[in-house]
């Protein structure tokens, strides 16, 4: 017998950072039992290059990373999600496409580097530090002890992780 993959479903406005990041650091950490997937409300048409940079830097493969309109995975041919998760405030507060299948949602609110400026070093440090953030909750997330945990439970803990 073998364990289910899940699917999620990372969403962002621009698609640009936070939900690339999460996208490659959920299959990195998920080990094979998580396949991770992200899009914007407004995308943004490009990978942010610092995004992409970081990513390179932590031995993450970046072939593939595109910026994408979350309604690409509305439509019903697209792959049904199990979880989606916001990671921007405004995508959280935005009216999402209906997703098929029901999947959980949850919001992991995390401060867009892409929106800060500065210095090349500033804007660097607020990269690392939403990398580090999103890295943290989905080393948490895929930890969970998913065939122990009913739906109540599971939506609680995820709630629990976008507070952390």
């Amino acid at each position: 017998m073998t364990d289910k993959v899940f699917n999620v479903l990372f969403l962002c406005t621009g698609n640009s950072a936070r939900s690339i990041f999460a996208e490659r650091i959920i299959e990195r950490w998920g080990a094979g039992r998580f396949r991770g997937f992200s899009a914007g409300s407004h995308p943004r048409g490009e990978v942010h290059p610092l995004t992409l940079e970081l990513l390179r830097r932590n031995n993450y493969l970046t072939d593939g990373l595109r910026s994408k309109d979350w309604a690409e995975f509305a439509k019903p041919d697209a792959p049904q999600m199990d979880f989606v998760i916001t990671v921007c405030d405004k995508a959280k507060g935005e009216t999402c496409p209906v997703w098929p299948g029901q999947p959980m949602i949850a919001h992991w609110g995390t401060a867009d580097p892409a929106a800060v400026e500065g210095d090349e070093l500033t804007r660097l440090n607020a990269f690392r530090t939403a990398f580090r953030e999103i890295e943290n909750r989905i080393k948490i997330f895929v930890s969970l002890p998913f065939a122990s945990l009913d739906r109540l439970r599971l939506q609680h803990e995820l709630n629990r992780i976008g507070k952390t």
